[in-house]
């Protein structure tokens, strides 16, 4: 019985789809103002884990993901860069496609860009306005999360604090882990038409990074998920701000399941550019780490505990996984011989252990733990050529959701 815990009310829960043919998963993609770095990947391998254990299970699943491609950063780094915003997004998207591939990753269903929704935000904006949950004041348009009962009931707010003086926040984005205790923006309202506004009923402008993720979600689905997903940094605001939105909207649901992935850190360090700590793929990839040994580094720690990179850290995970990578080879080499593999009670063991803990959660460090426990170089040499021919092939299954044993 698959398990997980679910951000909204705090608990374990026993998985249930909200629809019995095809289990909807859609996950906040990165803004692509600049590249993602080891932090962001250790988010979306989580999500690809969570997509291959429900496969693995049986469910049919039909993922999507959200780039944030039209915000205040991406306009503020492509004029910095002397650049225009789509060919820096669209570098950023490009880059990351790679390093999907790169690490393995199960690429989405759906590549949801905020610049290919605009109707859709502006449709929302409409219903909003006309509700009265939504509101002008000059050329920009506003949520009142006032107008929405349930609002920061993911994150556990006490509304009853809620200041009842109208304040406005009008960017898309602020620094640091704080709640804007007021109105957040829906729409910003331009003055001329550029790269970055579009036309619409509601005039010149372009939506803001707080309705992009809902007008995605319509854009592709009409019915509540299953599972969202996304960084633990999204339950201050953004993941709030889009439920209320769609909510609003619509009369189900966004989501049965709310999932969140924390931080990684670099030497109990958070990353920055100013710190000079920021580790990309390829800066694992220069010191001589495979892809396969930084896919393992990031899946190997809980997603709902914080993970600590260090390089002696990285050496210590690629070499724990190195050493069982040589005793698959020397299992599969001994049961490759075998036209047809034998009944085994330790590939039913094994299946047994990686299926306990994976349905607990999706713990893949107790997974791979008892597997190492269970499959050693002194048991490889003990079975028989069938036996072998047997355990390799439970592996092969299990590695179709881990992706780094073989």
């Amino acid at each position: 019985m698959f398990q997980l815990f679910n951000t909204f009310g705090r608990k374990m829960e026993k998985f249930t789809p909200m629809n019995s043919n095809v289990v909807n998963i859609f996950t906040c993609g990165p803004s692509v103002y600049q590249r993602a770095h080891i932090g962001n990947h250790r988010t979306f391998l989580f999500e690809d884990i969570l997509v291959r254990y429900l496969r693995f299970l049986g469910y049919r699943v039909r993922r999507g993901i959200i780039f944030t491609d039209v915000e205040d950063k991406a306009i503020a780094e492509a004029e910095k860069r002397g650049t225009d915003v789509k060919f820096l997004t669209e570098m950023n998207i490009e880059t990351f496609l790679k390093e999907m591939h790169l690490l393995k990753m199960t690429i989405p269903d759906y590549l949801g860009r905020a610049s290919e929704a605009v109707d859709d935000a502006v449709a929302i904006i409409e219903e909003l306005l006309a509700r009265g949950i939504a509101y002008r004041h000059r050329e920009n348009i506003y949520f009142d999360p006032l107008k929405y009962p349930f609002f920061g009931t993911l994150y556990g707010l006490d509304m009853r604090t809620w200041p009842k003086k109208r304040r406005r926040f009008h960017k898309d984005t602020y620094p640091g882990m704080r709640w804007n205790r007021g109105d957040f923006i829906l729409w910003h309202g331009c003055a001329d038409l550029g790269e970055v506004c579009w036309d619409s009923s509601l005039g010149p402008g372009r939506p803001s990074w707080n309705i992009q993720d809902a007008s995605v979600l319509r854009h592709y689905i009409e019915e509540p998920l299953s599972i969202y997903c996304g960084g633990v940094d999204n339950l201050i605001r953004h993941h709030d701000y889009t439920m209320a939105v769609l909510e609003s909207i619509r009369p189900y649901p966004m989501a049965r399941y709310w999932m969140h992935c924390r931080h990684l850190f670099v030497e109990g360090k958070k990353m920055s550019k100013s710190l000079g700590n920021v580790y990309y793929t390829d800066t694992l990839l220069d010191e001589g780490f495979s892809a396969e040994e930084i896919r393992f580094f990031l899946i190997y720690g809980h997603y709902r505990e914080n993970l600590n990179y260090s390089k002696t850290i990285m050496k210590e995970k690629a070499c724990l996984l190195r050493r069982f990578r040589s005793v698959m080879g020397k299992l599969a080499k001994k049961g490759a011989a075998l036209q047809k593999a034998q009944l085994s009670p330790l590939a039913d063991e094994m299946t047994e252990v990686f299926t306990e803990a994976m349905d607990n959660d999706l713990n893949v460090r107790k997974a791979f733990d008892g597997i190492v426990e269970l499959v050693s170089e002194e048991t490889v040499e003990g079975l028989s050529q069938g036996e072998a021919a047997a355990v390799a092939a439970a592996l092969r299954r299990i590695d179709s959701v881990l992706e780094v044993m073989l």
